[in-house]
């Protein structure tokens, strides 16, 4: 995708292929960098801290952290303790272990001299893979979005495909293109008339931060609102449909996605707003059911709640990025990384192989027996 002007990816292999560059989102928007990941313990330092996020790109992210861990010890045992190292790092999205466990049987029957190159061939294959499968959710999703605006009434068909997505599921999620984002980026280059209202999305604000930066470096129209403006948004007719991603689905179709999420297929629910979900094969978990009951939910600091990150814009530290406390000395603060969204509430899944009902016989009748 662009910024600037520039093509760009969220990660790649340094020149010589032995360390790894990702861009550094936590200095987004206000700052944009790039961070040089030279060791297993480096890549899931930027697991954890978010310097990379998105299901799809912290697969991606644990697949080179193998390489780099097999680059200095390729025993079974560095192997295994590298798995265990990375896979620790994030809990709830099902891409990190599914690309560990492939990087892992690719290389465990190879001599270990032969395991730090199949590694990078392999998460190498595993990112290319995913701009592919990215490209293919933006294809799918576009065929609904040129449908649902040429369905509208008469009175709207000069208005503008109105969009709501919460958190960020763009391409700083992914490698490339992104997965709720990417019909709408399809749709803005087939030249369909396209607003994106983008929620913030509380407590680390990937919409407003995230989103934002890149829908305005495609210049995509979209504007930022409180997370608790979509369901008003709906009631008095300003959202045509809600897209967003989804770390871990279950087999029967329920989505675990950034907090906030539910909420927001509520509102659709009860307003009549279809509500889409866009994902690759990869972050299916076929081995759940329930999504409430089973899928783990990652606890965050509670200091993503009571501070928020700024840049400084008078006097001499202006530019510089700063914490600042929002909430009362002692108050304490809760944050739950992300909620489960049931089928039910789902109007469909937007995947790589076409768009199925939440449920898994829509699901099996894209991808078959699992």
């Amino acid at each position: 995708m662009n910024i600037d002007g520039q093509a760009w990816r969220t990660i790649g292999l340094e020149p010589g292929g032995r360390s790894v560059w990702v861009i550094d989102q936590t200095k987004l928007p206000h700052q944009f960098q790039t961070l040089t990941l030279s060791t297993c313990a480096e890549a899931a330092e930027a697991i954890r801290t978010m310097v990379v996020r998105g299901a799809p790109l912290i697969g991606v992210t644990g697949a080179y952290g193998l390489m780099l861990a097999l680059q200095v010890d390729p025993a079974d045992a560095a192997l295994a303790a590298a798995f265990d190292q990375l896979n620790a790092t994030r809990p709830t999205a099902v891409n990190l272990r599914w690309a560990l466990e492939r990087v892992r049987d690719r290389v465990r029957p190879l001599p270990p001299e032969q395991r730090a190159a199949a590694a990078r061939e392999e998460a190498g294959l595993i990112a290319e893979e995913d701009v592919a499968m990215c490209a293919a959710i933006g294809d799918h999703g576009l065929e609904i979005f040129q449908r649902l605006a040429a369905a509208r009434p008469k009175e709207r068909q000069g208005m503008p495909f109105q969009v709501l997505t919460h958190c960020n599921a763009g391409w700083l999620a992914t490698v490339d293109w992104g997965t709720a984002l990417a019909p709408i980026y399809k749709a803005h280059r087939a030249g369909l008339n396209i607003h994106v209202w983008v929620d913030e999305t509380r407590p680390r604000n990937q919409g407003a931060s995230l989103t934002a930066y890149e829908l305005g470096r495609e210049g995509v129209p979209h504007t930022v609102i409180v997370d608790n403006a979509g369901g008003h948004l709906m009631q008095h007719g300003e959202v045509d449909a809600v897209i967003v991603g989804t770390d871990r689905t279950t087999r029967r179709g329920d989505v675990c996605n950034k907090i906030g999420t539910y909420l927001k297929a509520l509102a659709a629910y009860d307003n009549g707003v279809p509500f889409y979900v866009a994902l690759p094969a990869s972050t299916i978990d076929w081995s759940l059911d329930d999504g409430v009951a089973e899928i783990p939910i990652e606890a965050r600091s509670a200091e993503e709640v009571t501070h928020i990150q700024g840049r400084v814009v008078e006097g001499a530290a202006a530019g510089s990025l700063v914490p600042v406390q929002l909430t009362p000395d002692g108050s304490e603060g809760f944050n739950p990384a992300f909620d489960v969204t049931p089928a039910r509430l789902v109007t469909a899944l937007i995947t790589d192989r076409g768009v199925a009902e939440a449920s898994e016989d829509g699901l099996r009748g894209l991808y078959g027996p699992s």
